[in-house]
């Protein structure tokens, strides 16, 4: 009986032992300390970002700038071929019952000859007009002298005879319909055409 007492009573101090060494506060808690290296990274992780985004905005714009450019020097050559074909197809007038190149034309003629040196393979037809008076076969041969006189005078400045066709028409396809001089003085004219090599055209 006495070693049953002898082991309540050490258990029962055991107990409190026990109860005493867990119980009471909880050691203070200290909050971590931020790792210099940890917020270094992030200062990195967030710069590099920044400059990502900074280097794709600068790319962006350097792409737009590049396609506004390719556009403009798209218009532009545009711009110039079309200036170009329209004084290769401008058109020479002569006075009436003449087949003599004017000297008020001689400078568009001048301004023909240096596209056709820019554009060795440009072909050009040369229409000759008249106006209504006359017969058909006079105004047929008259509006041939007109062609061939336009395309003598390129000859003469080193375009190769080859490279000019020449058509009459007469009088039967008039550029302004009337019966009076200021119709006939537009109509009495070269026409001038590209049969080949006219689609890129190149400024001289």
């Amino acid at each position: 009986m006495k070693s049953v007492s002898l082991l309540l009573a050490l258990g029962l101090g055991v107990a409190v032992i026990t109860a005493s060494s867990c119980g009471g506060n909880p050691p203070p808690q200290t909050a971590p300390q931020p790792n210099a290296d940890s917020a270094a990274a992030a200062d990195r992780a967030r710069q590099d970002s920044i400059d990502a985004a900074n280097r794709a905005a600068q790319e962006a714009e350097a792409e737009r700038v590049r396609r506004q450019r390719e556009a403009d020097s798209i218009a532009a050559l545009s711009s110039a071929a079309a200036e170009v074909r329209n004084t290769l197809t401008a058109v020479i007038h002569f006075d009436l019952d003449k087949s003599t190149i004017r000297s008020d034309d001689m400078g568009l003629l001048d301004q023909k000859v240096a596209i056709l040196q820019a554009n060795p393979d440009l072909r050009l037809r040369v229409g000759g007009h008249c106006d209504e008076r006359g017969s058909d076969e006079y105004n047929l041969a008259l509006g041939n002298r007109r062609a061939q006189s336009a395309k003598q005078y390129l000859v003469s400045h080193g375009i190769d005879a080859s490279r000019i066709e020449t058509q009459s028409w007469g009088e039967e396809r008039p550029a302004v319909d009337g019966h009076d001089e200021g119709a006939w003085s537009q109509n009495r004219r070269d026409e001038f055409e590209a049969i080949s090599g006219g689609d890129n055209l190149r400024r001289p």
